[in-house]
């Protein structure tokens, strides 16, 4: 893989800087709290364009008073939004989804110069964002049903009703910024919550355009807020006592310390954390039509998603004629500048981000992995977070690379002796979260897929569906997003007792 030049190193930071000019957002004041930016005392911290090393942005880091206001605006913003019928919650948070794919190309460039994802994900950020709040708009009718369950005996009932949970903490990581917030403030809102958000620190600025797309659809000021910040800003939040219910999405370590505040506060959680996913590769499976789906099944976002597979196992006869196929499919895709529409591969997140992956890389070399393309080379781009996409080949089960989540564009391919030899490998791990099996007999593919420990798996492709639960086993989280029983998580009930009418 061969090294940009000077040129267009120059080139890309130069269109990266005009981008920049003319974004709205860039160096902000302060945090957004009842629908007025507050000025903020907590100091500072910079947005760095991952690509080019560049400082473009800055946002105010909040201190103990800022979470104090956050919180106390959306306890008083509480009242009065839980009051609404949820049908009139959901009609506005259709005009909100209206409201915000008209920001769709400012906030994919606001997004991609915070985290590096290629516009070619992030343009579709506010398009998928509004789908999901389409679809917890539509599950209005379902807290509006009556529920009266008759006691055993016959001689009372009882009403079963669904109350808000209250004053909810989201706390979104870096790698989807509009995307993993959403799927936490839909619920909350139909539901009847107010929020409090605390973006990633590597990503504070996209997630404005989710408060403008709030305000123009009416909902009231106080009942979204935004604080910037890092981990003892999310510390502060979730140990909060006007706060509820905490959401976050985000490594496994963080949410471990969470969970353990929670506990400790007898506080509802959810968390949705880190994955280290397998694709079965069956004897009979259609390896071209698997190489169209394996980037965005297995290094989607640069390797930047939870979910994806990461590890490819297969059986012996079908060893060598895999590695031929991803090794050209990963070489084949383009790495560059993520501002342009071609670019599958850009930069990782950050330069931490970077140095992690590049450890990992070392590594898999050390413990005996082959590199079929990328390894320990110089990176596609210098000056930024580049990281070549790389796939190792000869990786065993009990290699660092084969264990740990990676999050970067690094893939590994595993040899199994059989199917059952296959599955024991993919259920190995401390991890639960996605996984597919690529096979021509779908339904014996189902079947291997029902055999997984993990909570989502796909037949010859893995997507969400909106309607549908996402969550993770084991250290992969604790509770679910998406679908009636991510809805639930944010309701808590009341049994009231009567005689029979």
């Amino acid at each position: 893989m061969s090294t940009a030049g000077a040129e267009t190193v120059t080139t890309m930071r130069d269109g990266h800087q005009r981008v920049a000019a003319a974004l709205p957002y860039t160096h902000v004041a302060g945090h957004l709290i009842g629908g007025e930016e507050t000025a903020s005392d907590g100091g500072r911290t910079p947005v760095i364009d991952p690509a080019t090393g560049e400082t473009w942005g800055s946002v105010p880091v909040a201190d103990a008073a800022d979470v104090d206001r956050a919180v106390e605006a959306a306890r008083s913003a509480f009242g009065e939004w839980a009051a609404r019928r949820p049908t009139e919650r959901g009609e506005l948070l259709r005009t909100m989804a209206d409201a915000l794919e008209t920001r769709a190309d400012v906030l994919s460039l606001t997004n991609t110069l915070e985290n590096g994802s290629p516009v070619a994900e992030t343009a579709g950020a506010a398009a998928n964002a509004a789908a999901i709040l389409r679809v917890f708009a539509s599950l209005a009718g379902h807290l509006e049903q009556g529920d009266v369950r008759a006691f055993p005996d016959g001689r009372h009932e009882t009403v079963v009703a669904q109350d808000p949970i209250g004053v909810c903490a989201l706390i979104a990581p870096w790698n989807f910024p509009i995307n993993l917030v959403v799927i936490k403030l839909a619920p909350a809102l139909i539901a009847g919550c107010t929020v409090v958000i605390k973006p990633a620190g590597p990503t504070p600025l996209s997630v404005r355009f989710l408060l403008d797309a709030a305000a123009d659809a009416g909902i009231p000021a106080g009942v979204i807020n935004i604080i910037t910040g890092d981990g003892p800003t999310g510390d502060l939040l979730v140990r909060h006592p006007g706060v509820d219910k905490v959401a976050f999405t985000g490594s496994t370590p963080v949410g471990r310390r969470i969970a353990a505040a929670c506990g400790e506060l007898l506080r509802p959680v959810t968390l949705e954390l880190g994955g280290k996913s397998t694709a079965i590769v069956l004897p009979d499976a259609d390896l071209d039509a698997m190489s169209r789906t394996l980037i965005r099944s297995s290094m989607r976002n640069t390797g930047q998603t939870c979910y994806i597979s990461t590890r490819l196992v297969t059986t012996p006869d079908r060893y060598d004629e895999l590695v031929d196929m991803v090794t050209a499919t990963v070489g084949a895709a383009p790495v560059g500048d993520p501002l342009d529409p071609e670019t599958v591969f850009g930069p990782v997140a950050t330069f931490a981000q970077r140095d992690r992956v590049l450890g990992y890389i070392r590594s898999g070399i050390a413990e005996g992995a082959r590199a079929t393309v990328g390894g320990d080379v110089p990176a596609p781009i210098p000056g930024g977070a580049f990281v070549a996409p790389t796939v190792f080949a000869d990786v065993t089960p009990d290699m660092t690379i084969a264990r740990d989540e990676i999050f970067g564009p690094v893939i590994t391919l595993l040899r199994a002796a059989d199917v059952d030899a296959a599955v024991d490998i993919a259920n190995d791990t401390a991890f639960g979260l996605g996984g597919i099996v690529f096979g021509g007999d779908e339904d014996a593919a189902f079947r291997i897929a029902r055999r997984m420990d993990t909570g989502s798996a796909g037949i010859n492709m893995f997507a969400s569906n909106h309607y549908a639960p996402f969550g993770g086993r084991h250290d992969s989280g604790l509770g679910v997003e998406y679908g009636l029983e991510g809805l639930s998580a944010y309701l808590t009930p009341q049994s009231v007792h009567r005689r029979v009418r």
